[in-house]
């Protein structure tokens, strides 16, 4: 906790007064450009990957970068994407996944997750991935959970409606993290990003 502490107070001294106009912005405006979908790992930044400032993106970081199809029950992850979408506005929707994702690897390599019977369950989102991709190559289930979340994201009216009428771009990414390279999916195979 002292490490937040340090953090926050670095924050306040150092970077907020460098950023006071356009936090003064941001407290009466919110229309960031791109919901972004990634997973909950630490290691996944993603202001730090896509270099944006504060406003700029609205986050969805769930286990797995997994994005479950639509459903009219009450859903966390649902009511952000539509909130996104339907009422900010965003112009591009990414769904980010990375090399060495636990979620996958646990999934690629049948880890026993009896002790963890909601993440068990949470991972059942990945199972159209996992029957896609080769068993235990943990890079082809991360790459083929994106294009699944991407289709699970395509579910969701808001999303439809805003792709059907040309408002919104869906993207899929991989993150290495080891290279800070981002490959670019598509429906039709990988393609380097950046």
């Amino acid at each position: 906790m002292q490490d937040l502490a340090k953090g926050v107070a670095r924050f306040q001294r150092d970077v907020f007064p460098a950023k006071v106009e356009l936090f003064t912005h941001l407290a009466t405006h919110h229309t960031p450009h791109t919901l972004f979908i990634s997973c909950s790992d630490a290691r996944v930044v993603p202001e730090l990957i896509t270099g944006t400032e504060p406003g700029d993106l609205f986050v969805i970081r769930t286990a797995g970068n997994l994005v479950p199809a639509y459903s009219p029950e009450a859903d966390g992850v649902a009511a952000s994407i539509e909130y996104a979408v339907a009422v900010l506005g965003v112009k591009d929707v990414v769904v980010c996944g990375h090399s060495a994702c636990g979620a996958m690897t646990a999934l690629a390599e049948g880890h026993d997750l009896s002790g963890a019977p909601a993440v068990a369950a949470w991972l059942r989102h990945a199972d159209a991935s996992r029957a896609r991709a080769a068993a235990a190559d943990v890079l082809a289930l991360v790459r083929q959970n994106v294009l699944a979340q991407l289709a699970n994201l395509a579910t969701h009216p808001s999303v439809a409606r805003a792709v059907a009428q040309r408002k919104v771009t869906l993207r899929g990414w991989v993150f290495d993290i080891a290279t800070g390279r981002i490959e670019e999916l598509s429906t039709a195979g990988p393609a380097l990003a950046a």
